[in-house]
């Protein structure tokens, strides 16, 4: 029986210890503002990178300077929650640190858009809706001279393996999940789609005619599907909720929190600090919050302005810590959601 209990004690301290470095493993968050080391209105990219490699882009916006953004290095897989112009990158940056942190200096992505240029140039798996994977899967056929096919897929996990040799489409449905691997890897980042309740049109600027003048006669744009959030666990156990333009919805409780355990919030505060506030403290509840898409010039010289909404949204958060995704500032989280360095 003593040894039997020996063998049985070095055997939880094993996996005890294991699970213990897999937990202290980090994922990687690096902001992809317009200005570096701050917060500014039109920032909303960032950029995880999980312990095994898998790198994935999270609303590319305007902030990006396309494919060729020195800044992005591999992008094994790019995200979007709705195609609206911020968002989906109507514009692109033009030069970093030009123009000021509330108007910083863009260019036009039409007819394309920078989510799509970034795609083609970097190879990456789409994860989008079926509409807007039928959207900007033409747009990246555009750019490439042939057809965006989707991701392949294997197992029950719906496995994709990465780097991939060509752009792709993974289309991903509300209440569906994916998993996307590095190769040789046993495993890797689960990607599921929830509930957002807001509107998702693409602008004219990124249609073609005769859609494009049709539409613009009676100034309005067009419907590409449902807006959605995502929720991402990564291989050292962090669970990230990716909140989109979403309103408070009862969702946030029942599956983000109750099914999906998060335990780190990126969460879309806009002019809406109290509700954001609320979603957090009440509904969501996790560890840590990053804040995003303040819509303002959050902050001077890396530090939040006295005055500001972001400044708001922070007081008004009781429990996680609040981060500030100052851009290029890359950030580490370990499966807890405790930021261990760059914070």
């Amino acid at each position: 029986m003593k040894v039997k209990w020996l063998g049985s004690l070095s055997t939880t301290f094993v996996l005890s210890f294991g699970w213990s470095l897999v937990y202290a493993q980090t994922v990687k968050v690096t902001p992809l503002g317009s200005h570096d080391g701050e917060l500014c209105s039109a920032d909303r990219a960032l950029l995880f990178e999980d312990p095994t490699g898998v790198r994935i882009l999270y609303d590319a916006g305007a902030t990006i300077a396309g494919g060729t953004d020195p800044r992005l290095g591999e992008v094994h897989a790019i995200l979007l929650t709705h195609a609206h112009s911020d968002h989906i990158g109507a514009n692109k940056l033009g030069d970093l640190n030009a123009g000021s942190c509330d108007n910083p200096k863009t260019v036009s992505a039409a007819p394309n858009s920078n989510t799509a240029e970034i795609a083609a140039a970097k190879n990456s798996a789409l994860v989008v809706s079926l509409d807007m994977g039928a959207f900007l899967g033409k747009k990246i056929q555009n750019i490439k001279g042939v057809q965006t096919m989707p991701c392949p897929t294997a197992g029950l996990a719906r496995e994709t393996v990465l780097p991939r040799p060509s752009p792709c489409l993974a289309i991903l449905q509300l209440g569906g999940k994916r998993m996307f691997k590095m190769t040789g890897q046993g495993s890797g980042v689960q990607i599921a789609s929830v509930q957002a309740n807001h509107t998702n049109s693409a602008p004219r600027s990124l249609l073609s005619d005769p859609e494009k003048t049709n539409l613009a006669a009676d100034n309005l744009t067009a419907y590409v599907g449902p807006a959605n959030g995502y929720v991402l666990k990564f291989t050292n156990g962090l669970r990230v909720y990716l909140s989109g333009d979403t309103s408070i919805i009862g969702d946030m409780k029942t599956i983000i929190a109750g099914y999906y355990k998060v335990n780190l919030a990126v969460m879309s505060v806009k002019a809406e600090t109290e509700e954001a506030a609320f979603a957090v403290n009440e509904l969501i509840q996790p560890n840590a919050v990053i804040a995003s898409h303040v819509n303002e010039a959050a902050t001077s010289s890396g530090k939040v302005k006295p005055e500001s909404q972001t400044k708001k949204f922070i007081d008004l958060v009781k429990g996680p810590l609040v981060h500030l995704p100052l851009s290029g500032r890359t950030m580490e989280f370990n499966g807890d959601a405790k930021c261990v360095a760059g914070c």
